[in-house]
């Protein structure tokens, strides 16, 4: 290596701390590196981290003097699977490698939401070819010791430190094969973003937490307040609002014109002063001229709740009020919405698209924008789309007005900064991001928010597991037999290998470690090829079947884990019952045959007291002890899954001493593999039965509820293993509004209790982090927005994104049970830049037609019926058949070989 070149790999070396653990190369750099060097190594990651170790490799690598060992470097990476830092040295070209970073930036701001928000197991497989083997295993282990909150830490980590040209985009596309909403904000590739047509249905993954965090809309307080009415009166939404002191305080700096970012607790009535702000901005224009809010919401039952409140307080005063969704946004003239009207709501997404079609020519027609729950605004969300226009005319030097900004949150996050510098640097991005040079808290008159925003007591509650678990031992036992069946099909390969089969080995079941094996395994089935078709159908069908019914036991495992042995029988029993219902071939009769043999067994068990859960008992030891001191106290329990929220709900229904809690149940509106969601006219009757009904006194719910969906106070919280990260924290701690409100967090695992002890401690981070802030010099403030903005577009101008070039090779796309043949890809055709459907008559012959269980209509589709794979043995589910009027649309009916479709 020259001297030059050496000097070249010392410049470059922040790609390689950025990328690399060299704990995965130190075996391939053995001939150069002495032991000791490399245990220091090992050393400086278990001790400083994987950074700081990368840092003393390169510092090591850069001090060797033996000839050949830049080409043995380069030849460990390439070993190792670092291809892309592996081709960046060969090249000595490293703009792939740059054009990354603003993917870890979005990531990076992204991580609250993705960590509580992914189940990684559900998209490793399809992002592993992003990843090094080490760190998938890495991922793997994780999620069985810690949770899958800590697997997705990692693998954010490991995300991080892709050198993969193509991550972002498989990322994405895992995202949406596993219908995560999430991926609405993982936005990469041209086109993407202007999609608004979307299923009403979409998976929402309920096993991990909420993407956005929605502060409860406070639009009941507009009759109904905590405050005694000689103190405030809303009862008549036209008269002039009297508002709190407090509320006055967080308005001021708006009022006077200021970009402003109001920053206050849940419950305490911001869409109060949003309202304050938007009709003193309307009246303060002069006869002749006219101001024009557009107020954004995220989420649609947000949208809805905002769309009334502003409608109710505004048309009273003589504005015109007006609101588009992605719902209505074909039906009406947007351009016309606009200038008709002064007040717009919206969800983002339309704005965005409409900036980019030229219906809306820029920001100048509007003079106030009010973006509710505007922590969101980073990377390629909605927000951030909007805001980089703003930007673009005022550091463009646009002649043009800009609109004054006002964004509303409960919190304003910290990312994850573990120390006031990066809180404070974190703080003033989302500052710079959103033009701002206020943020408003409430300091001159917190004794009065307190009095209205009750902080609730908070208790940890850690309860042992059970002891003896003879259910988990039958089911152990059944799903052994299962796996040898499996072992028998591998067998008939002979020197055939089909990897991921044969390592059943050292696997726990009833854990998530065990769901991904069965993931990898059924992944590598559908990829599998051999010369003999017939065989090969016959031995992917069959490990197919034994991979689903292991699968099941598995999750009946883990559901009688956290509620009764019970509830995981149930949900056997609802799986063998829908097998009957199904094909029924002789190998799903042998599986169910062996399962109806220890049936009896199983029911005994599930029925023995001895067997009732720890958590339980100390589950209901808590609400009986809170209903004993107040009989009126109201619950809100929030559950990971609807699968737990089902099962709390049917257990405590047949407590005799807790059945008169009359518990009913909210969920989101997506659907999961077992079953579909909550309607939103659904969600709105449990709601309302809540509030008024006095006799329900216990609503068990999933993330949904701390949405932004209006629930009544409560006065007890209580989180059944369910933790997230400091946002989610103070939103469902926010729930528990009431005088002497309690939040207990029951868990047997005290990595749950550490995680939210740390979001306790980020809480007032931010907070500090905050009040520091408040305290700069203005001009100083502004000076470091300023900075920011310029280099944050001077990074955008510089990353064109490439268009990605589509694989036109024609291939057979296979049923991924049976392997029977469904089309080619030559058959696929893109609607709407994000639909994928199929084309030509003879693709009808390939599949079967049932009636869907839940037509509906969104958008210009039309969801009628599912498909099936026509071979009578098979009949896998292929997906849903959707009629427009002019075509035919068959989406997510294929898991085949992972090639691109074309577009």
């Amino acid at each position: 290596m020259t001297a030059e070149e050496r000097r070249n790999l010392h410049a470059v070396g922040d790609y390689v701390r950025k990328i690399l653990d060299p704990t995965y190369v130190l075996s391939f750099m053995a001939p150069w590196f002495k032991e000791e060097d490399m245990q220091f190594v090992q050393a400086e990651k278990n001790n400083k981290g994987t950074t700081e170790a990368a840092s003393l490799f390169l510092k090591l690598l850069l001090e060797l003097k033996e000839e050949g060992w830049f080409r043995g470097f380069l030849d460990a990476l390439n070993q190792a699977g670092y291809t892309g830092l592996y081709e960046a040295f060969e090249s000595w070209d490293f703009q792939k490698l740059e054009n990354l970073e603003e993917h870890r930036l979005l990531l990076r701001r992204l991580q609250p939401e993705f960590k509580t928000r992914i189940n990684p197991t559900d998209i490793l497989p399809e992002i592993s070819q992003c990843l090094i083997n080490q760190e998938c295993e890495e991922i793997k282990q994780v999620c069985s010791n810690k949770g899958m909150m800590a697997g997705a830490e990692k693998m954010i980590e490991c995300l991080l430190r892709s050198d993969k040209e193509n991550w972002p985009k498989t990322l994405k596309l895992a995202l949406e094969k596993e219908e995560c909403p999430f991926s609405e904000l993982w936005t990469v590739g041209k086109g993407e973003d202007d999609v608004e047509v979307k299923d009403p249905e979409m998976d929402e993954m309920e096993t991990s937490n909420v993407l956005f965090y929605q502060e409860e809309p406070e639009y009941q307080n507009l009759s109904q307040n905590s405050c005694p009415p000689s103190e405030v009166s809303h009862t008549n939404l036209g008269s002039a609002l009297k508002l709190r002191n407090y509320q006055l305080e967080l308005a001021l700096p708006a009022k006077e014109g200021k970009n402003t970012i109001i920053c206050a607790p849940t419950g305490c009535g911001k869409t109060f002063v949003a309202l304050l702000i938007c009709e003193h901005h309307l009246k303060k224009f002069p006869q002749g001229q006219k101001g024009k809010v557009v107020f954004f919401a995220i989420q649609l039952p947000v949208y809805e709740q905002q769309k009334s409140v502003f409608s109710k307080h505004f048309e009273r005063l003589g504005y015109k009020v007006a609101a588009i969704s992605g719902a209505t946004a074909e039906k009406v003239p947007v351009k016309a919405i606009v200038e008709n009207n002064d007040i717009i709501i919206l969800t983002p997404q339309i704005l965005v698209n409409n900036l980019k079609n030229g219906i809306i020519p820029s920001l100048s027609v509007f003079t106030l924008m009010i973006f509710d729950e505007c922590h969101n605004t980073s990377k390629n969300h909605p927000y951030n789309m909007i805001m980089f226009n703003y930007l673009d005319q005022k550091l463009g030097g646009s002649s043009g007005p800009l609109p004054q900004i006002v964004g509303l949150t409960a919190s304003v996050g910290i990312g994850d900064a573990n120390d006031k510098c990066a809180a404070v640097e974190y703080i003033c991005k989302l500052c710079a991001s959103l033009d701002i040079s206020v943020i408003a808290t409430v300091k001159d008159n917190l004794e009065e928010l307190e009095q209205i925003v009750y902080k609730p007591q908070k208790f940890f509650r850690k309860v042992e597991e059970r002891t003896n678990n003879k259910f988990k031992c039958i089911i152990s036992q059944l799903m052994k037999e299962t796996e040898n069946l499996a072992e028998s099909i591998i067998e008939e390969l002979g020197t055939v290998t089909l990897e991921n089969l044969s390592q059943i080995q050292n696997r726990e079941f009833g854990t998530q470690r065990y769901e991904q094996w069965i993931i990898a395994v059924q992944k590598a089935c559908a990829v599998f090829h051999m010369p003999d078709k017939e065989k090969e159908s016959r031995i992917c069908k069959a490990l197919f079947l034994y991979t689903s019914h292991l699968r099941k036991y598995n999750d009946a495992l883990i559901i009688s884990e956290h509620a009764r042995i019970k509830d995981g029988l149930d949900h056997l029993k609802t799986f063998f019952s829908n097998v009957r219902a199904a094909g029924f071939d002789e190998t799903e009769q042998d599986l169910t045959r062996r399962f109806e043999e220890k049936l009896q067994e199983l029911e005994c068990i599930s029925m023995d007291p001895k067997n009732e859960n720890p958590k339980l008992s100390d589950l209901a030891f808590i609400l009986q002890e809170e209903y004993h001191l107040n009989p009126e106290t109201r619950t809100i329990l929030f559950v990971k899954t609807r699968a737990l929220a089902d099962a709390l709900k049917k257990w405590i229904e047949e407590n005799c001493k807790l059945s008169s809690l009359k518990p009913g149940i909210l969920t989101g509106h997506g659907k999961t593999s077992q079953k579909i969601g909550m309607t939103l006219p659904a969600q709105k009757s449990v709601l309302d039965t809540f509030r008024t009904n006095g006799d329900n006194k216990i609503l068990i719910a999933t993330s949904v509820a701390d949405e932004g969906i209006d629930i009544a106070q409560c006065n007890l919280v209580i989180l059944y293993e369910y933790v997230g990260n400091v946002i989610k924290m103070i939103q469902t701690r926010g729930r528990g509004r009431a005088k002497g409100s309690k939040c207990f967090l029951l868990t047997s695992n005290a990595d749950v209790i550490a995680k939210e002890e740390i979001n306790m401690y980020k809480e007032k981070l931010m907070n500090d982090s905050i009040l520091s802030l408040q305290e700069w010099d203005e001009a100083v403030f502004q000076e470091k927005i300023r900075h920011i903005q310029i280099e944050e577009k001077l990074m955008r101008d510089r990353q064109e994104k490439a268009e990605p070039v589509p694989n036109k090779e024609n291939k057979k796309l296979l049923c991924r049970k049976c392997k029977a043949f469904a089309c080619y890809t030559a058959d696929i055709r893109v609607i709407e830049d994000s639909h994928y459907t199929v084309v030509g008559a003879a693709f009808k012959e390939s599949f079967k037609r049932k009636p869907h269980p839940n037509p509906k209509s969104y958008g210009s589709f039309e969801k009628r019926e599912k498909i099936f794979c026509a071979r009578q043995d098979c009949q896998h589910d292929w997906g849903i058949h959707v009629r427009t009027p002019q075509m035919l649309r068959t989406t997510r009916f294929l898991t085949s070989t992972p090639i691109p479709f074309p577009q």
